[in-house]
């Protein structure tokens, strides 16, 4: 119950955290008998439903159907308690503070109302030295019912259009815990981040805001700090803040009463900090040091790293395009959409965030766009970003939705806006904000200036406030009103020749060949579903028997229509299985395979074309989705499509007119240069044509080269294909789909060697084996592969690295549901 203060002298600053001893109760709403009257053990930083859980009392919300037989939880009203003793070590001022509370809250210190919240993603603070008492203290968080909130706000603020079906647009939390066509609807309350009373004497650290820039070779820190005086003592004495980045210094004198000042830091020689892919990501420490009185009195620690931001939307003769370009050098993005990794978010630690980074990076993706229907994640999230040099994109909290402009949602969101901002300033990793997801293409085009008449609706958010809080507080990052969007007024905010585009023709009413009918600037979204690895969907879905529309399965199937377009998505590609395995395996292949096509043809338009941010990396729970890693964390076969598609050098053939083209992109600082070979070969191996060609593709750039017509037009298209090769790189085109193609029954020949952390299974091939790829998680639920959906000619070897501690047959590797390929659908095997 009672947390360690440590205080480093007598008159610094304190910071103990109050994470012991809390418990829950019902306190209101349609609680079942097992519950009311109980005061249930909690866990801070944490929420009700894994308090629950944790309790017995309730089964996992992510299994079968138990979501739906959970919705009590969100209806009620819950109060959370504990005690901790405090003792008067003469600090001029003691707070609480809150660093997030999901999300409308009433918090009582010894019976006093110190605090009234309706905002998630926000940090509170109270002044709280009056009503300590020496010995114990009572402190208390009752939330109320997040869903009978926002439906009687939807009320008082005047129907507002929004996706899926609670109001999520009337109350400042988390959107997607209200479920989304991926995400489960498991309102949730709790204090899902640190708590902590902070004491402290004369004056502390309110905010350290640093902006960074380069002038030539001289990096630039521009540091802004704000500081807080007690009551008992404001403006009684002088303050300095010492400043320092790397060995460079600076100091601050703040005047008796003065609380904003800035300093300027120059860095000579300062190592510039580059996205993965295009150099190293050397960091800064930023240290201040307030002292006042000849006391230390506070200190912050972050890091920094220098480096240019900026979007070009500079029309030109194709439109308007949209380049984001780092240390002026153009980037092409090869990105990823996140969400919330986890439903309750407080789970969501360090290890988990680099684990999932990781696997962004070994998928050659070099941004992820944290969405708008989430939350501002926590700084572990950019801590990790910042080292590996993955590139961030934050969208502000608006999704799919209208918003009120008016009080007293108008000050909430400017409060969560500036909070963050500020929290968000030292990472080098984001290099945008983002005002809205959807939301300016939905007013335009989902109907809703019919049903809004004169009701604002949020434009205001994205074209006044946000810009001018940025502006204030961070004008080194561009921003963009909204994804998608056009920079100029006269243009359709999703119209694929101006700016950003959301491609969900493809998926919701076309096939995804249809993606090389498109000629984007730049693609924030698109996507094909999936469902999760093998293991993740038995582990969650306990029906008998198992099949793609029974209940289980449907429950863990968001989407509208969801089942039904993934089979319009497949047909005409790959037969429609019926065995479950067999299904579960095609559409994980389609899924890939849609993908990669789609990432491949915006790739080979560069620079037209500036970049694609698939949707999405993850998933918050086991589902079928968009998502290349499952709610398991286990790589989906995506996850390989995606890593192929966003190589470095990459070597791909596109239907260009009435013939074909390869294309040949080089996202290296190094030129490229060879003789291209192109083959028309027959599935059995035999050359029919061939041609070399000289290719020299520069550094970061993108050729297209025609395909001779004669080498183009194939004699039989069901058992033929093209096969382009520069270096050790090579792209694929089969002329006849899959279902229509000629493929034989895979005959294969496996060895594995068991090797110091896992095995290398060696797989060869007798005659063309298409997207062989090994599902191990079939063998080893912890069990990871290097590679997938690999093609082989006739005669050709793959090795497989598996890491595994399990202890393996060797004859289960190729077992016909684990060794699998497209040729098993296409014959049926």
């Amino acid at each position: 119950m009672t947390s360690t203060t440590t205080v480093t002298i007598a008159t610094s600053k304190s910071t103990r955290r109050i994470h012991d001893g809390w418990t829950v109760q019902v306190v209101d709403g349609p609680a079942p008998s097992q519950v009311t009257g109980r005061a249930i053990a909690a866990s801070v930083p944490g929420s009700i439903h894994t308090d629950l859980l944790a309790a017995g009392l309730i089964a996992d919300p992510y299994l079968d159907d138990n979501e739906h037989l959970q919705a009590w939880i969100g209806a009620c009203d819950w109060k959370y308690s504990t005690s901790f003793r405090w003792s008067d070590a003469g600090y001029d001022a003691t707070e609480l503070v809150f660093e997030g509370l999901d999300t409308v809250a009433r918090v009582e210190l010894n019976g006093t109302v110190i605090a009234e919240t309706r905002n998630m993603h926000r940090t509170y603070r109270a002044d709280v030295r009056s009503l300590l008492l020496v010995g114990d203290n009572e402190l208390s968080v009752t939330f109320a019912s997040p869903v009978r909130y926002a439906d009687r706000e939807s009320l008082e603020q005047g129907y507002r259009p929004h996706v899926n079906h609670h109001p999520y647009n009337a109350i400042r939390k988390m959107a997607c815990n209200f479920g989304w066509d991926w995400g489960p609807d498991v309102a949730t309350v709790g204090l899902w981040r640190p708590v902590s009373l902070q004491s402290w004497s004369g004056v502390r650290l309110d905010s350290v805001q640093p902006t960074v820039t380069m002038e030539g070779d001289r990096g630039i820190a521009t540091v802004r700090i704000e500081i807080a005086a007690a009551e008992s003592s404001p403006g009684s004495s002088a303050a300095t803040a010492r400043v320092s980045v790397g060995t460079e210094t600076a100091t601050i004198e703040f005047e008796p009463g003065q609380t904003v000042a800035e300093a300027r830091i120059v860095v000579d020689n300062a190592k510039r900090w580059w996205p993965i892919g295009h150099g190293e990501h050397p960091l800064y420490d930023l240290d201040v040091v307030l002292e006042s009185e000849g006391l230390l009195r506070d200190s912050w620690r972050g890091r920094i790293g220098f480096r240019t931001v900026r979007v070009d939307t500079t029309p030109d003769e194709s439109g308007t395009p949209f380049t984001i370009l780092v240390n002026e050098r153009p980037m092409f993005i090869k990105g990823a959409n996140w969400i919330p990794d986890d439903v309750f978010v407080h789970r969501v630690d360090r290890a988990r965030y680099e684990e999932r980074i990781l696997q962004a990076a070994s998928a050659n993706i070099n941004l992820l766009r944290v969405w708008g229907g989430g939350i501002y994640e926590s700084d572990d999230f950019y801590d990790v970003c910042d080292e590996r040099g993955m590139l961030t994109w934050q969208d502000f909290l608006f999704a799919c939705a209208a918003y009120s402009e008016d009080e007293p949602m108008r000050s909430e969101v400017e409060a969560e806006v500036r909070d963050n901002v500020v929290r968000l300033l030292p990472h080098p990793s984001l290099v945008i904000w983002n005002g809205s997801n959807e939301n300016i293409w939905g007013h335009q085009e989902w109907g809703w200036a019919n049903r809004l008449g004169d009701r604002n609706w949020g434009l205001g958010y994205y074209l006044d406030l946000l810009p001018r809080i940025l502006a204030e507080l961070d004008p080194t990052r561009p921003y963009t009103p909204s994804s998608p969007f056009s920079p100029t007024d006269e243009h359709y905010p999703n119209d694929p020749a101006h700016g950003s585009v959301h491609l969900w023709d493809l998926w919701n009413r076309r096939d995804y060949p249809d993606y090389r009918t498109y000629s984007p600037r730049f693609v924030g979204e698109f996507g094909w579903q999936g469902p999760p690895t093998w293991s993740t969907m038995t582990r969650s879905i306990s029906d008998a028997p198992l099949t793609p529309e029974s209940p289980g399965m449907l429950v863990h199937q968001k989407a509208q229509d969801g089942n039904v377009k993934l089979i319009d998505g497949l047909i005409a590609h790959l037969p429609l299985p019926d065995d479950i395995e067999d299904w579960h395996w095609a559409m994980s292949l389609n899924q890939a395979i849609a993908v990669q096509t789609g990432i491949e043809h915006f790739r080979s338009l560069a620079p037209h074309c500036m970049g694609s941010i698939v949707w999405q990396l993850n998933d918050c729970w086991p589902v079928t989705s968009w998502a290349a890693v499952d709610g398991d964390g286990r790589p989906k076969p995506l996850l390989y499509s995606i890593a192929h598609a966003y190589v470095d050098r990459l070597v791909t053939i596109q239907p260009r007119g009435d013939g074909y083209v390869v294309a040949v992109s080089n996202d290296t600082d190094a030129d490229w240069s060879g003789d291209l070979v192109i083959k028309r070969l027959s599935f059995a191996g035999d050359q029919l044509a061939a041609t070399s060609v000289p290719a020299d593709i520069r550094a970061r750039a993108t050729v297209t080269i025609e395909v001779p017509s004669e080498l183009g037009a194939a004699g039989d298209t069901a058992a033929e294909l093209l096969v382009a090769t520069l270096g050790d790189i090579r792209g694929l085109w089969f002329f006849a789909e899959y279902r229509d193609s000629r493929l034989d029954s895979p005959r294969l020949e496996v060895a594995a060697t068991r090797v110091a952390d896992g095995y290398a299974v060696m797989v060869t091939a007798s005659n063309l084996v298409r997207d062989l790829a090994l599902l191990v998680d079939k063998l080893d639920t912890g069990a990871r592969v290097d590679d997938q959906l690999v093609t082989l000619l006739p005669g050709e070897s793959v090795t497989f690295a598996v890491k595994s501690a399990a202890v393996i047959d060797d004859a289960a590797w190729g077992a016909s549901t684990v060794l699998r390929s497209a040729n098993q659908l296409v014959v049926g095997q």
